[in-house]
């Protein structure tokens, strides 16, 4: 069976990783088919003229199926784009890399989520499309994630934690067991959710605690 032609939205830094877990897959299994990057930058930095593919527009022309990631950090970003893509033609794998431990089926892992190297998964969990867990991330039993969440390197989410949509969670964030989050909430890194946390905040500290607000009007900019 052919690899199957894929494609990253997003040529920065954490796309060019993306990049490199479809690579590591390969090596196990020749699955994906790389074929470039789409980024509505017209001259992405560190990333090879002959894999820019365009920008959104051209996404939207192109002529055949093609499996699409969005490797975006920011949440309401990420959100924003995906619901520009227009074309029929296009789809949003699951990305899990070789290295993670995952107790979920598929079922339970909704489309375009990216789960990098030395992530664990355990049982009765249940994440959103569009989700990403970077490097090292943990999660707890019987644990909610929304839709278009990120979640930063070594992020550790205990078990029922219930975690809105577009939540994005940074480098070493701990939260502990049974809280809630509410949607499009910004966790600090390294901050420790011992109490659940309100809509649209920014919150920091051991224990986190809001320090600003922001409307749902300004998640859609």
């Amino acid at each position: 069976m052919s690899p199957t032609p894929i494609a990253v939205f997003g040529a920065g830094g954490f796309g060019r990783e993306v990049r490199w877990l479809i690579d590591d897959i390969n090596a196990r299994d020749r699955t994906w088919d790389f074929v470039g990057f789409f980024d509505d930058d017209a001259h992405p930095r560190k990333v090879d003229a002959n894999y820019y593919l365009g920008t959104m527009d051209d996404l939207n022309r192109w002529p055949a199926s093609l499996a699409v990631v969005f490797a975006v950090g920011n949440p309401p970003t990420k959100r924003r784009l995906i619901g520009q893509v227009k074309s029929p033609l296009v789809y949003f794998p699951v990305l899990i890399h070789p290295t993670c431990c995952v107790g979920i089926s598929s079922d339970s892992l909704g489309e375009g989520s990216i789960i990098c190297a030395g992530t664990m998964i355990t049982v009765d969990v249940r994440i959103g499309r569009h989700v990403i867990l970077n490097l090292g991330c943990t999660v707890g039993h019987d644990t909610v994630i929304g839709d278009y969440s990120a979640f930063m390197p070594t992020v550790n989410i205990s078990g029922e934690v219930a975690i809105g949509e577009a939540v994005y969670v940074g480098t070493g964030a701990s939260i502990v067991n049974g809280v809630e989050i509410g949607q499009d909430t910004v966790v600090g890194a390294g901050a420790v959710v011992v109490r659940s946390l309100p809509a649209y905040c920014t919150a920091v500290g051991a224990p986190a605690r809001p320090i600003k607000f922001h409307g749902p009007e300004q998640q859609t900019q």
